[in-house]
């Protein structure tokens, strides 16, 4: 009997990998992919730890699973990088560019 191909690991791989990629969408695009490359993942190797002789082991369910759950992070780390600096400048500067350079530059007094 010839093995399967584990279901989701290359879609895994591919998540997981385009969730870092997008990271720079203010981490909207990438959150949502590195979630779901890691949840295939682990799916994909659960289904092959529960049913070795079936599948043939394929290590891009592993790697799936581990740029996803990287991808996550670094999103959330973006994502609270962007609050921060809204909380820092303010939401009004952010709308006005004069306002924006105001006070970049009044933080830079600040620092020195």
């Amino acid at each position: 009997m010839d093995k399967q191909p584990l279901p989701h690991a290359t879609t895994s791989l591919a998540l997981g990998i385009l969730s870092i990629l997008t990271c720079i969408c203010y981490g909207i695009i990438g959150l949502p992919l590195g979630i779901v490359a890691y949840v295939l993942g682990r799916k994909a190797l659960r289904n092959y730890s529960e049913n070795p002789e079936a599948y043939r082991l394929n290590r891009n369910a592993a790697a799936g699973k581990i740029l996803g759950g990287i991808g996550v992070v670094v999103n959330l780390i973006y994502i609270l990088l962007v609050l921060w600096v809204i909380y820092q400048v303010g939401w009004d500067a952010m709308q006005d560019p004069e306002v924006l350079k105001e006070r970049i530059e009044e933080m830079r007094l600040l620092h020195r």
